[in-house]
């Protein structure tokens, strides 16, 4: 797999950037949390796609690699996973809302960011920058503060052959995004869902964990 291109970062000033309709600010990343993780943090992004129950596959190959984790999900991805039983594997809560501005920051900034399963719709808006969920507002912000972000593709190969999308996957390896390698599935043909391999995120994200991490 080709080495990922290295970015240079270019910060908001104080670390602050706002959400598309100057609400509260995007991500934790912005002040101190309210609270703090002992291992390294890793967002789990996970979007709308049939697979997504599975999410707590993912998370418990990460915690065993010494990850603390938390699950942002988009607001369609929200009812495609099991909340409660999510809360309760990693400890915290799920965010897929802004914050009001005041209210504390539920998540400690992440070390690092895995998108899985990544819908057709998330990856090519947040390669266009599209920003209207705090899940899209956080991968997008996530490149100019120069976090690690994984993506693991999950789509019919009906999506995948419109021209956007492969534009799509170029421009996020173009900024350093580090891509999987599930093939889309053919279309009505049950997805496939044995063979997505959740800890392809982790192996794809390990190369640049901080050493004794």
């Amino acid at each position: 797999m080709a080495q990922a291109t290295k970015t240079t970062p270019v910060r908001c000033p104080n670390g602050i950037a706002s959400a598309a309709n100057g609400e509260a600010p995007v991500s934790d990343h912005a002040s101190q949390p309210a609270q703090q993780s002992k291992n390294p943090f890793l967002y789990v992004v996970v979007c709308a796609s049939g697979i997504a129950g599975e999410v707590g596959k993912l998370i418990t190959a990460a915690q065993e690699a010494n990850w603390d984790v938390g699950v942002v999900a988009t607001p369609q991805g929200f009812g495609f996973i099991d909340a409660e039983a999510v809360e309760a594997q990693t400890g915290y809560p799920i965010r897929s809302a802004w914050r009001a501005p005041g209210d504390p920051r539920p998540l400690p900034p992440a070390d690092a960011i895995a998108v899985a399963p990544a819908t057709f719709n998330t990856i090519n808006k947040w390669a266009a920058g599209i920003s209207d969920t705090l899940a899209l507002g956080i991968l997008c912000e996530a490149y100019g503060f120069g976090i690690p972000t994984a993506v693991l593709p999950y789509l019919n190969a009906a999506q995948a052959a419109h021209p956007a999308y492969r534009q799509s996957l170029d421009r996020l390896r173009d900024m350093g995004i580090l891509i999987g390698t599930h093939e889309p599935h053919r279309p009505k043909a049950g997805g496939e869902a044995s063979l997505f391999r959740w800890e392809e995120a982790l192996e794809l994200l390990a190369p640049g964990r901080p050493a004794g991490q």
